[in-house]
């Protein structure tokens, strides 16, 4: 049986709360539409800043999913 293989993307989430909501909401989007979602780390994060405040959070994070091929 052979092993399995995973593909790995980038997301990017925002919250106007924090850079851990900002992850959660990337992570729980993406699971709507993609299986088996395995390993997500956040690889960047920022803020938006308008006018001297910071208005959001940004996380940019790389997700691997189980790849099932075509059926």
């Amino acid at each position: 049986m052979p092993g399995s293989v995973y593909k790995i993307i980038e997301i990017v989430g925002t919250s106007p709360k924090s850079w851990e909501e900002a992850a959660k909401n990337a992570v729980e989007t993406a699971a709507k539409t993609l299986e088996d979602l395995r390993v997500a780390e956040v690889v960047k994060q920022d803020v938006v800043v308008e006018k001297g405040k910071v208005t959001a959070y940004r996380a940019r994070l790389t997700i691997s999913f189980k790849y099932h091929g075509e059926k």
